[in-house]
């Protein structure tokens, strides 16, 4: 099993500043993708960012020039920095990471695991 565990989140007025992290943990053998999605009330969750394990990023349109993502392979850790913040960035931020684990019995298996979310609002 994989454990995400997300942290950094809050409250922050428009313009302002947050800085997400994300841990993952367990029998894993390695990670390829890691990224943030966010999902607001009434909405549908969405990509907000990934990266790969060789840094290649991927970002929303509506968070380029203003959101960074960044990733500690060591650490299997994801960063998500969050610059100029809009009211319309509120949501609930959840970490995801695709890759591969070791199983209990044995050998290697896939996963694609999930971390428990953790609230951004920005206020006006």
């Amino acid at each position: 099993q994989v454990q995400l565990v997300e942290s950094g989140g809050g409250l922050v007025q428009a313009g302002g500043s947050l800085r997400l992290s994300c841990a993952a943990s367990g029998s894993i053998f390695s990670i390829n993708t890691m990224g943030w999605y966010r999902q607001a009330p009434g909405k549908q969750r969405e990509l907000v960012a990934h990266i790969t394990s060789g840094g290649t990023t991927n970002y929303a349109d509506s968070v380029k020039g203003r959101f960074t993502i960044s990733r500690n392979n060591a650490k299997n850790t994801v960063f998500l920095q969050m610059n100029s913040l809009k009211p319309e960035d509120t949501a609930v931020y959840f970490c995801r990471a695709d890759g591969v684990l070791v199983r209990t019995g044995g050998g290697l298996t896939d996963f694609a695991s999930w971390g428990q979310g953790t609230q951004v609002t920005v206020s006006s």
